[in-house]
């Protein structure tokens, strides 16, 4: 019926429930420092799950997330780990973290400043990925420099928005969503992404009104914790849900479809199993899921 391009889950969350380790404030990259191979074993389960869309682990890869770590020497070597580690998963989607904190639209630093470094990051993975996904967008203001950034690499560019998890036809700033259609002409599809699965819906609902390729994957989070919004936030300041198994997950998704969406997934807490769920679901309503 409808071609369906399936993301694929969580990597930070699913990182450190493998490793087992208490969550830094480097999350993932301080697991895959510590656990060589562990970012691949996770490509391949989700490989295995159905995903045709894998997202590097360089979400939060960035020189203001490593200041103060004893790392910042080594941003160029972790871009290069994490594009080793996924060099097998299949096609690859380039991550772009925001800069200072998730969901924190106030630390954005000025236009100009910010599309510098989102420019650096974008330049660093662009040769080894098949399209840039700019994750966690807070702001309109967040998503017109991360897009003139990684629109210049000439990869498409693919925008997630976080939304407002009361209210999902809001951003993370407080902005409508639908005021960031002004500045997306670079984008090649439009998410939420990394907001309740309740508030990606009311979001799917605006993302509706436009036409670009659109979707959402969703964390499986209870809240934003006010803990986990201080400087150099730990995941585990969050707690998960316990009422969003892969069954619950998967039929948020196939509601997305429903709506119009052509790319699913899952963010934070969404493992291989949810998206293997996720699979089977959409090809029990006919649809076909393929590369983009």
């Amino acid at each position: 019926m409808t071609d369906i391009i399936l993301l694929d889950g969580g990597m930070g969350q699913e990182l450190v429930h493998r490793a087992g380790d208490r969550p830094t404030p480097l999350w993932s990259t301080q697991v895959m420092i510590d656990h060589p191979g562990l970012v691949a074993e996770v490509h391949a389960d989700y490989r295995r799950a159905g995903a045709m869309v894998h997202t590097t682990n360089t979400y939060a890869i960035l020189r203001d997330r490593l200041e103060g770590t004893g790392m910042e020497d080594q941003f160029e070597a972790l871009h290069a780990a994490a594009m080793q580690e996924a060099k097998d998963a299949g096609v690859l989607a380039g991550s772009i973290g925001p800069l200072g904190a998730s969901y924190r639209a106030d630390l954005l630093p000025a236009h100009d400043v910010a599309v510098g470094i989102y420019a650096e990051v974008a330049s660093l993975i662009a040769p080894h990925v098949d399209l840039i996904i700019c994750e966690t967008v807070a702001s309109v203001a967040h998503a017109r420099a991360v897009l003139e950034a990684a629109s210049a690499t000439g990869k498409p560019v693919w925008l997630a928005m976080t939304v407002d998890d009361n209210d999902g036809t809001k951003l993370r700033s407080g902005e409508p969503l639908s005021d960031v259609f002004a500045v997306t002409q670079d984008a090649s599809a439009l998410l939420a992404n990394c907001s309740v699965p309740e508030a990606i819906d009311a979001a799917i609902s605006v993302l509706t009104t436009q036409d670009k390729p659109f979707g959402g994957y969703a964390n499986g989070f209870t809240q934003i914790s006010d803990g986990f919004l201080d400087a150099k936030p730990t995941v585990d300041a969050l707690q998960a849900r316990q009422d969003l198994g892969p069954d619950a997950y998967a039929r948020f998704a196939m509601d997305w479809i429903a709506k119009g969406a052509t790319i699913v997934g899952g963010c934070c807490e969404v493992g291989p199993k949810h998206i293997s769920v996720l699979a089977d679901a959409i090809r029990a309503e006919g649809h076909q899921i393929i590369a983009p």
